[in-house]
C-alpha cells in the first residue's frame, strides 16, 4: 500500500483552500434553489469534465471492487448531502464544525471494531465534542435539530474516509470521483421526483422543488461549484490513499481557517469569541489524536522488529 505523508498534506492543503472559498458561495444561492436541484445541477456541470479527466492522464473509469466503491460513495453522498444542507442554514463555520468532527469518530468507530485507545485520546474526545457544542451554541437560543445535521456529516464522513483507505486505496481517484458526484446527482434528483408526485415540496432551503429560470449569480455559483469541488475532491481522494486517516482527516482542518477567513473577505462574517474558542479545542483534539496514532504506529513497528 502506498504511503506518502508529505505529498498527502500538500493534496490535502490545495484541497481545502478551495473549498474554503467555494463552499462560502452556497448562502447566497439558497436563497433561490434548494439543495437537491444544487446537486442536480452541480452534477450536470461536474460529471462530462470528470469524463473527460481520463483523456489527459488524470486517472482512469475502471473500478476494482464494486461494493467497496458503491459503499464509500453511499456514505460520501450522504455526508455531503448534510453539510451542504447545513450550509444554506448556518454560517460556514458552524457547518464545518460538525463536518470535522469526523477524526473523532473514527476514533470512535475504531473503538467499536474492538481498537482501543487511551486517556490521551479520550480526552482528545472530549475535547472535540466539548468544542462541536461551542462552534454551535448548543444549550443556547438557536438550538433546533437541523444543527445536528453537519455532525451527522462528519459520522457519515468519517465512515467513509475510513473505507477509503481500507479498501479503496488502490481504486482511481476519478472512478471515485465520478461514483460520489453521480450518487449525489441522482440521489438528489429521486427526491426532486418524490417532492413533485406527492405535491410535498416547500419554500425553504432543504424542502425547495424545482425553481426555473436559475439566475446567473446562482448559475455562477453552480459552475464555481461543479469545477472546484472536482479539484478539490480529487485531492481529498489522492490524501486518503496516501496517508493513514488519521493522519489526512487533520489536514483538513486547515479549512477551518481558510473557510471563516474567506467568509470575513466576502461577506464581512466574523466568528464570536465562543466559537474561535470552540474551533481551537476541535483543532486540539484532532491534533492529539493524530499524535496519539502516530506514537502507537512507532511502538508497533518497533514491536515488529
Amino acid at each position: 500500500m502506498q504511503t506518502n505523508p508529505l505529498a498527502a498534506t500538500l493534496w490535502m492543503l490545495g484541497a481545502m483552500l478551495i473549498i474554503g472559498f467555494i463552499d462560502n458561495l452556497i448562502g447566497a444561492m439558497a436563497a433561490e434553489i434548494g439543495l437537491w436541484q444544487f446537486f442536480v445541477m452541480r452534477t450536470a456541470v461536474a460529471v462530462p469534465v470528470i469524463l473527460l479527466m481520463p483523456l489527459v492522464g488524470l486517472g482512469a473509469l475502471r473500478v476494482v471492487r464494486w461494493r467497496w466503491v458503491a459503499l464509500r460513495s453511499l456514505l460520501s453522498a450522504s455526508a455531503m448531502l448534510c453539510y451542504f444542507g447545513a450550509l444554506g442554514l448556518m454560517s460556514i463555520a458552524e457547518a464545518l464544525a460538525g463536518l470535522y468532527t469526523a477524526p473523532i469518530f473514527i476514533l470512535l468507530f475504531g473503538l467499536v471494531a474492538g481498537q482501543g485507545f487511551g486517556p490521551w485520546r479520550a480526552l482528545a474526545v472530549g475535547m472535540g465534542f466539548a468544542g462541536v457544542l461551542l462552534v454551535l451554541q448548543l444549550g443556547g437560543g438557536g438550538l433546533t435539530g437541523l444543527v445536528l445535521l453537519p455532525v451527522l456529516g462528519g459520522a457519515l464522513y468519517a465512515l467513509g474516509a475510513m473505507v477509503t483507505r481500507s479498501h479503496c486505496a488502490g481504486e482511481s481517484p476519478v472512478a471515485l470521483l465520478l461514483a460520489v458526484m453521480g450518487l449525489q446527482g441522482a440521489l438528489s434528483a429521486c427526491v426532486l421526483i418524490a417532492m413533485a408526485v406527492t405535491d410535498t415540496a416547500g419554500t425553504e432551503y432543504l424542502t425547495r422543488g424545482w425553481v426555473w429560470p436559475v439566475s446567473p449569480a446562482s448559475w455562477g455559483v453552480i459552475v464555481v461549484q461543479g469545477l472546484g469541488s472536482l479539484m478539490a475532491v480529487y485531492g481529498i481522494v489522492r490524501a486518503y490513499q496516501l496517508a493513514e486517516p488519521s493522519l489526512v482527516s487533520v489536514i483538513e482542518y486547515s479549512v477551518m481557517v481558510f473557510g471563516p477567513l474567506f467568509a470575513l473577505w466576502l461577506f464581512g462574517d466574523v466568528i464570536s469569541p465562543m466559537q474561535g474558542a470552540g474551533i481551537a479545542l476541535i483543532v486540539t483534539a484532532g491534533l492529539v489524536i493524530a499524535w496519539r496514532a502516530r506514537v502507537a504506529a512507532r511502538v508497533a513497528a518497533r514491536v515488529a522488529d
